[in-house]
């Protein structure tokens, strides 16, 4: 087939995923395989070779990542079961004061969904919402879109969430603590521009909640928590490994090639699945009691809620192999380099996806195995490089949340909004954030590739 050909079969297949997808809700999982045989076969792979190149990209993928994503969901959960994100939320609380609660919610949002996903995040943090809200008589949709914005950033952008750890499986990103430490840098930038936004949509529109009566303090917090853990022990499962994991990532940069005993050691506890498994631990100290309910029950539902996350990572790496066999990004890497786009490519396609099926992890997935091939034309396949990849896979990935967008509809509901109200704050919010996001990943990539 020619390269125009393979082009217009990659664009086909793009095409079938988001409208499979969003039209009709088949689930990514059948659509990537679907796309990854159908641009096997007529991109001219051999049939003989076409099961073996899925099945290795589905399995390299799982190697890379599976457990990760298992053991950051566990641990997500049982932050989220515990009360351990009210007691993160209280500590920012009482370091930035209840005098700035808007900003509060923003930073309570940017940690608490490193290791809970953006929508549980917003439902565990909804009654101290209100209840701040209640107290200081802020604007509701303020702090909604403060809080929802803050959550956002790095859901799309730091590890261990699932959506930035696949789509670093599938730019074969050996040192995952770079993307971590760009991660949390680039989400600050994300962050701050939603809770700018926030302030100025909470001047201009309301919703219900603005109207609750006052209330003195956080009852309503608690009564949905009998014991909330230490604000050390609700931290030490999220900093601990993103610690370890950054340290190892450090040293690497600094002795690569160097022959030492010690720096083994550091390096296995470095490793993303050895830190996890570490932060396992220390949120293992969390549970209220061991008996089946905790051991078992919650970690079963983490377990189940990783699986769909991790089958839909995994077809992605699939179609990701077949499209590297295929040629189609050796062709398409050779047409865009001439039209210097570098950064802009992966954050286009990637808000293209986004916008037009609702769901940031199947962007970041879906993205990752298009651009993979094209690394080295767009002058990213350097260890820096495919680390910006990933920012601006991010970016575009939360660029923008709107009615197809599950997370759309939790804010809008939990903040009591009207769905005019959420499309002029929330989506636009999303909008700002996605565009200031991709213009600091352009800047860095000016300065350091």
């Amino acid at each position: 087939m020619s390269g125009f050909g393979l082009v217009i079969l990659l664009i086909a297949g793009i095409l079938f995923i988001v409208i499979s997808t969003a039209k009709y809700k088949l689930h990514p999982f059948i659509a990537l395989l679907l796309t990854a045989y159908a641009i096997a076969l007529f991109s001219g792979l051999p049939i003989a070779d076409t099961v073996k190149t899925i099945t290795t990209g589905f399995g390299g993928i799982l190697a890379y990542i599976g457990i990760v994503i298992v053991l950051g969901t566990i641990i997500g959960t049982i932050l989220e079961k515990t009360g351990a994100a009210i007691a993160m939320a209280d500590f920012v609380l009482s370091k930035i004061g209840r005098q700035r609660p808007v900003l509060a919610m923003s930073i309570i949002g940017y940690i608490v969904s490193i290791p809970v996903f953006c929508d549980s995040g917003f439902v565990i943090l909804s009654s101290l919402k209100k209840s701040l809200i209640r107290q200081t008589g802020k604007s509701a949709v303020a702090m909604s879109v403060a809080l929802a914005t803050g959550l956002y950033a790095t859901h799309t952008l730091v590890p261990p969430t699932p959506g930035p750890i696949a789509a670093a499986g599938n730019l074969h990103v050996e040192n995952l603590g770079l993307v971590i430490l760009f991660g949390l840098v680039i989400a600050l930038f994300a962050a701050a521009a939603g809770y700018l936004y926030a302030e100025w949509a909470g001047k201009r529109y309301r919703c219900a909640q603005d109207d609750l009566p006052k209330l003195a303090d956080d009852e309503e917090i608690q009564t949905l928590y009998k014991h909330i853990p230490s604000t050390l022990n609700a931290f030490l499962p999220i900093i601990v490994p993103i610690a370890l994991i950054a340290f190892a990532s450090l040293l690497k940069l600094l002795f690569a090639g160097a022959d030492n005993p010690l720096l083994t050691y550091v390096y296995f506890f470095g490793e993303p699945v050895t830190a996890l498994l570490i932060g396992l631990f220390f949120s293992a100290r969390l549970l209220p009691e061991w008996s089946k309910t905790t051991l078992n029950d919650w970690i079963g539902q983490a377990v189940r809620d990783s699986g769909s996350i991790l089958i839909i990572t995994a077809a992605g790496g699939a179609l990701g192999g077949v499209l590297k066999a295929s040629g189609i990004g050796d062709y398409l890497g050779s047409v865009l380099q001439g039209m210097s786009l570098g950064i802009l490519v992966p954050f286009i396609i990637a808000a293209a996806l986004k916008t037009a099926q609702g769901s940031s992890t199947t962007a970041l997935v879906v993205t990752s195995t298009i651009i993979y091939p094209l690394l080295q034309p767009l002058g990213l396949d350097s260890a820096i490089g495919s680390v910006l990849a990933i920012m601006a896979i991010g970016a575009g990935a939360m660029t923008v949340s709107h009615a197809n967008d599950s997370f759309f509809w939790v804010v809008a509901e939990f903040s009591e909004m009207d769905v005019a109200t959420a499309y002029k704050s929330q989506t636009i919010a999303t909008l700002v954030q996605g565009l200031v996001t991709i213009v600091i990943v352009a800047i860095l990539a000016w300065i350091l590739l």
